[in-house]
């Protein structure tokens, strides 16, 4: 069998190939083994999104830490990753696993692990599973009987969707909001947060709130090519005040704004920074990745907010909210977590957070953006995600990390800062990054620039550079 590999948070994989009923019990196994060593009476929480198969391999995973004598509570029906992150943590688990291979296309499932604090599981955790996950399985799974484990309430369902819906109205004036008279359209990208989000959002317009394996053929990334239907909606109907949208397992935001404008990650970190420190006199730290916008440093700053920089992937991010006090921690992807709730990306959590911003405030999402922009200026941010060969891709890498690029087109590079892929800074408001991607064989362009138009051009440029050499 082949070497099972985990990444950020886990490990994905394309169903019928390396994801496979077998494999998910390896890995399951290697989880269980760990969880002995470093517990007594371990429990564990399991669900999983509306992906093809996603029931049966979580019942999987149940039945091999049955088996291993360990608890587990199930998921009834499909949930999002943050919906069983907060079932670890109210439930006082030890750990939590999610089925699920979050905004990568439907050949793809995966196996999220969290922590007992309610978000990633720490990276040094995570190597120490997969150095346990062994090439041979343990289990004759036709011999692991269901009904058996439940009559040994080894394993029981629960309501994780309910749970966290109770907890969101514990937390947000769900009333202020639905009766604020915003027009709210929702895309759910046919993932997993489409039922609660009809439960909180009675009145909004729903976009691809249906179960579909395929996710329409579109990978359930919320990214503005991705969200045309609901934004052109938005743009002809002219009677919508925002749109949100979140990706498959529900733990990245997006937002499109009245005009149908697609309003990316970046602006969505600085309108929660903003709310959270102007409006509600909240501090700590700021912790975000390597990808995001420069303003994020404006803004902190100029509310004495302490910011840290970190390598793209939540777990880094995490690691930090766990031990100090941090006020946000965002990724360019859309993760992003605030403080008072779990070290964990929630992508409803966030859109409830903006509504609520906007409900008490009456304030568009254009006023909040204005009073952000008369303290950073104005910006636009742009990603392109490359397909090229693996060889070529190591060697555009490499030639960054050697300082071979001086110029990508007119853009003269001033300086290069490395810390996750390596940013070249053209001034302190124009950059363009490139990274290999650490879950998908693809190269990803980022750049930032005053606005769209300047932005495109620098990805362009650094996409004739670097595949063309141009």
């Amino acid at each position: 069998m082949e070497r099972i590999q985990f990444g950020t948070d886990g490990w994905r994989a394309i169903v019928a190939s390396q994801f496979t009923v077998a494999n998910v019990a390896r890995a399951t196994s290697a989880t269980a083994n760990w969880l002995l060593k470093k517990y007594s009476n371990p429990e564990v929480v399991i669900g999983y999104d509306t992906r093809f198969l996603g029931k049966m391999f979580a019942e999987t995973a149940a039945k091999v830490l049955a088996a291993k004598g360990i608890r587990v509570s199930i998921s009834e029906d499909f949930v999002s990753t943050p919906m069983v992150s907060l079932a670890v943590k109210e439930l006082e688990a030890n750990l939590g696993i999610m089925i699920t291979a979050s905004h990568n296309d439907y050949r793809y499932n995966g196996f999220k692990v969290k922590g007992s604090y309610g978000g990633s599981l720490l990276a040094d955790d995570l190597k120490d599973i997969e150095h346990l996950i062994s090439l041979e399985n343990e289990f004759d799974l036709e011999l692991l009987k269901w009904d058996v484990f439940i009559e040994l309430e080894l394993i029981k369902y629960i309501n994780l969707e309910d749970l966290y819906f109770n907890y969101i109205k514990d937390h947000f004036n769900l009333r202020q909001i639905n009766k604020s008279g915003l027009k709210i359209a929702f895309d759910a990208m046919y993932g997993s947060g489409q039922r609660v989000i009809k439960r909180i959002l009675k009145k909004a317009r729903f976009f691809h709130c249906t179960v579909d394996t395929q996710f329409g053929h579109t990978p359930p990334e919320p990214l503005e090519h991705h969200l045309q239907e609901m934004s052109q909606y938005i743009r002809k109907s002219g009677d919508v005040d925002v749109g949100l949208a979140i990706d498959g397992d529900g733990d990245r935001i997006a937002l499109v704004g009245k005009d149908g404008e697609y309003i990316s990650s970046h602006h969505i970190i600085l309108i929660l920074i903003h709310y959270l420190a102007k409006y509600r006199q909240m501090n700590g730290k700021v912790i975000t990745g390597f990808s995001s916008t420069s303003k994020v440093e404006k803004l902190s700053l100029h509310y004495g907010l302490m910011i840290t920089r970190v390598p793209i992937g939540f777990k880094d991010i995490c690691k930090i909210m766990i031990n100090e006090e941090v006020l946000l921690g965002g990724e360019e992807s859309g993760g992003i977590a605030i403080h008072g709730y779990l070290p964990e990306r929630d992508g409803i959590w966030m859109a409830l957070t903006i509504l609520q911003f906007m409900a008490e405030t009456g304030k568009s999402l254009d006023d909040i953006l204005q009073e952000i922009f008369k303290i950073t200026g104005p910006f636009a941010c742009r990603r392109r995600d490359i397909q090229i060969p693996r060889e070529k891709r190591i060697r555009i890498i490499e030639a960054c990390r050697m300082g071979d690029y001086k110029s990508f087109g007119r853009f003269q590079v001033e300086s290069i800062e490395e810390l996750d892929g390596s940013k070249f800074y053209f001034d302190e408001d124009e950059w363009v990054m490139l990274r290999a991607s650490g879950t998908e064989p693809i190269l990803r362009i980022y750049s930032e620039a005053k606005d769209r138009e300047t932005a495109e051009e620098i990805l362009e440029a650094a996409y004739k550079t670097v595949v063309f050499g141009d």
